[in-house]
């Protein structure tokens, strides 16, 4: 019997996304930016825009589109402050052109305010979990090594995974890996978790996963990565983040601008279709209407018909590349 999420994913247009840690290359493999070439080409920087990273991360993107455009002036924004460390010694030959802040995407709008921009003119989104954080033990995000129950990828977030693996109720906990993780096994996941707290470590967490969802493993994928990958997005709030900027980002670009996305996983990417898509709508009334009532002008226009992916040659060169997919729109003047 199918649970909702798989339902749901069979009826996706698109070949599942799933996100594997070990997309990330080993450990001490330097960051490389995903699509950094089609990223830039796709946001199309001009000389003196403003553009905005909002998961600058280690900054390798924001030093691609800034070295893209003379003049250019970029805000960027994560909540790990390890990563805007690396990211401000990255972007230091940029000097003032370049603004750090350490706030969640999903407060786009409030930080922009005390920017005093009013519009930009490219929104860059790289979604989900980096290479930075897990290739520190310390952090708790990998199954690869031992580490806390931790996950964090910021101060600002307020628990931690150890609360949702060692006190949350099995049911909760099989949901939760069913919706965030769509992995076939949660409900016997979940109770093998149950049976054997308190869990100490992410290896022993690693461990007991694998051990109940060996089965649903599939080639070239540890059988803990859905688990580990539902955990870390409930932790951090993450579709919520991505509800909030998404219900309203086109009013955060100037005409001309443009707004792109880099998603991993199947569950942010059906998000971002659907968003586009709604922004780039003429009307949004239900069906069967004998004219329109919602107001609605189109507000944006799809760059590319479909999700753009990497080529052979860079998925060769960048394991985690494997299961991005990119999307952008561009802002046009609303009809009067």
């Amino acid at each position: 019997m199918l649970t909702a999420a798989s339902a749901a994913l069979a009826r996706s247009e698109e070949p599942p996304m799933q996100e594997d840690e070990t997309d990330a290359g080993p450990v001490g493999t330097p960051h490389v930016p995903v699509m950094e070439g089609q990223v830039v080409e796709g946001l199309c920087p001009r000389p003196g825009a403003r553009l905005v990273d909002a998961t600058v991360g280690a900054g390798g993107h924001a030093a691609a589109l800034l070295a893209a455009a003379p003049d250019t002036t970029l805000l960027g924004l994560d909540r790990d402050p390890v990563a805007l460390d690396v990211a401000r010694r990255r972007l230091a030959p940029f000097g003032d052109r370049v603004r750090l802040r350490q706030a969640s995407f999903g407060t786009l709008s409030e930080e922009l305010a005390v920017e005093g921009w009013p519009a930009v003119d490219a929104v860059l989104l790289d979604l989900g979990v980096s290479s930075l954080q897990l290739d520190d033990p310390s952090r708790g995000f990998s199954f690869r090594a031992r580490g806390p129950l931790d996950m964090r990828m910021g101060p600002d977030v307020g628990r931690s995974a150890d609360e949702i693996v060692n006190t949350w109720p099995e049911r909760d906990l099989a949901d939760l890996i069913a919706r965030l993780g769509e992995e076939p096994r949660a409900r016997r996941i979940a109770r093998a978790i149950v049976r054997q707290r308190p869990i100490g470590d992410t290896e022993e967490l690693a461990t007991v996963v694998a051990s109940a969802a060996a089965a649903s493993r599939r080639p070239g994928h540890h059988p803990a990565t859905r688990t580990f990958q539902a955990i870390r997005m409930a932790v951090n709030d993450e579709l919520a983040q991505l509800e909030a900027v998404l219900a309203d980002g086109w009013a955060l670009l100037a005409p001309g601008g443009r707004f792109g996305v880099l998603a991993f996983h199947s569950l942010e990417d059906r998000r971002v279709k659907a968003a586009f898509r709604r922004w780039a709508a003429s009307c949004l009334c239900p069906p069967g209407l004998p004219e329109c009532r919602c107001g609605w002008t189109r507000r944006v226009r799809l760059v590319h018909g479909r999700a753009r992916r990497p080529d052979e040659g860079e998925t060769g060169r960048n394991r985690r590349a494997r299961s991005a997919r990119w999307r952008v729109v561009e802002r046009i003047p609303e009809a009067s």
